[in-house]
């Protein structure tokens, strides 16, 4: 499609994050650039205060404390492997003269804004590109471009309650916060479900709700992508037990919680799909595909909209989203990424990452490490390190005796090797050579998964 660069002279493709950064901060002829500082583990908080221009400061400038922070910055991306966040990408360099305009895409996207500075234009082909994704016709959806995942949420389920005011919401127990959120601020009956050990809803406990509540509607969260274990509810089995249990399709409403999944299901099957009757879908841009600012994708249908959707005659348009205005740069970010990978490379990175999460899976239980991982996920969950230090070096995410890692683009098998070769060095230190002896997590990621030293006996046993 030709090149999408925006500079007019530099080469992007030769800028690092680092060297951009010195280029705005220290432009030709200034030769008084700081050391830079090289930290050598996780960063600390700085103490930092605002300061007066023109009075005497004895601490470091401006520029040494900025650059400072990005070189901090630059080393510890090779060491965030807990968070589901993509920071591998190039557009950065490309976009960055969009920095100096202040860009609000206030209101309905699909309305015309009353001033220039917007970029609605850009967020509807985002929009119409999802949609497309997930199988609903252009006239028949409307969305945005949100501030994040758990905006999609309180959007979507809004939509539930507004169509369905005496709805009761369900949501599992290892669905998103964000959704036990939206339940608190909109004042809504909650009825919880359990879990099976690999994080999945429960069909069982769903089924027995439902028939409990059956004289009131039901509005559920089905989650493509657990936050902790990365499962995937199924919302075919979801709709046939709505099904059995005697709900018209007016008597419920399903939004999709799929923030990182979302844009990994559709290339390897049809789950997530508006032909089946679904009410909304939420994802997050800055994890799988990978945003500098945090960002997301909310579609619903437009006959959900109606009651939502009000006039503002200020800004000359109907608003129906959460936040009114809106970050005009997000849609430029993800409609550049969408249009420099396209369906093929996102497709390949779908399938590197999994068959990266396999490989770690794979070594980890190699190792003697208990490990888990769900089919269709790139959320490989561990047995919690027992060092602090080790845990903040590599920036992981822990949840009782559990740690997991989050395989995503910029995840490379070089890093997955250091990291391996990290825990098991550390892990004779913390267990003795054998005196001391790994935490059991069977409850927690099943047995066959567990590498603790009595389901290891099961494991051999004739």
């Amino acid at each position: 499609m030709g090149s999408l660069s925006l500079e007019m002279d530099f080469e992007p493709s030769a800028i690092t994050p680092r060297g951009l950064a010195r280029r705005s901060l220290f432009p030709p002829g200034d030769n008084k650039k700081p050391k830079v500082a090289q930290p050598t583990g996780p960063r600390k908080n700085l103490q930092l205060e605002v300061m007066e221009p023109g009075l005497r400061n004895d601490g470091p400038s401006l520029d040494t404390i900025l650059v400072n922070y990005l070189d901090t910055l630059t080393q510890r991306v090779n060491f965030h492997l807990g968070y589901p966040v993509n920071i591998c990408y190039d557009h950065y360099a490309n976009l960055a003269r969009l920095l100096q305009f202040h860009l609000n895409n206030c209101g309905d996207p699909f309305m015309k804004n009353t001033v220039d500075f917007h970029s609605k234009d850009f967020e509807m082909a985002v929009l119409d590109w999802f949609a497309q994704l997930w199988e609903i016709e252009k006239d028949q959806y409307w969305g945005y471009v949100t501030n994040g995942g758990t905006e999609g949420n309180l959007h979507g389920i809004l939509i539930g309650r507004e169509l369905l005011p005496d709805g009761i919401l369900y949501a599992s127990k290892d669905s998103h916060y964000s959704v036990f959120k939206a339940a608190r601020m909109y004042r809504m009956d909650l009825e919880m479900i359990n879990t099976s050990v690999n994080g999945e809803m429960d069909y069982s406990d769903l089924r027995a709700k439902l028939l409990q509540n059956k004289d009131k509607p039901a509005i559920i969260n089905v989650t493509i992508g657990t936050t902790f274990k990365g499962a995937i509810d199924d919302l075919d089995v979801i709709l046939e037990i709505l099904k059995d249990c005697g709900y018209s399709q007016d008597m419920f409403y399903i939004h999709c919680d799929a923030a990182l999944c979302g844009l990994m299901v559709p290339f390897i099957n049809n789950m997530i799909s508006f032909k089946k009757p679904i009410g909304s879908v939420t994802i997050s841009g800055h994890k799988f595909l990978g945003c500098p600012m945090p960002c997301g994708v909310q579609i619903t249908r437009k006959s959900n909209i109606n009651n939502l959707s009000r006039n503002v005659e200020y800004i000359a348009s109907v608003d129906a989203t959460i936040s009114g205005s809106r970050n005009g740069l997000t849609p430029i970010f993800l409609w550049y990424s969408l249009s420099a990978k396209g369906h093929v490379g996102l497709k390949n990175d779908v399938k590197r990452c999994l068959d990266n999460a396999r490989y770690l899976k794979d070594r980890l239980q190699q190792a003697g490490v208990s490990a888990m991982l769900n089919e269709l996920s790139i959320v490989v969950v561990l047995e919690r390190p027992r060092d602090q230090e080790f845990v903040r070096r590599w920036q992981l995410s822990c949840v009782k005796d559990m740690a997991h890692v989050i395989v995503m683009p910029g995840i490379t098998r070089e890093m997955l090797d250091i990291f391996i070769g990290e825990l098991v060095q550390q892990r004779k230190q913390w267990y003795q050579g054998g005196e001391v002896e790994p935490p059991c997590i069977a409850d927690d990621v099943g047995a066959q998964n567990c590498s603790c030293s009595y389901h290891k006996i099961d494991d051999i046993s004739p």
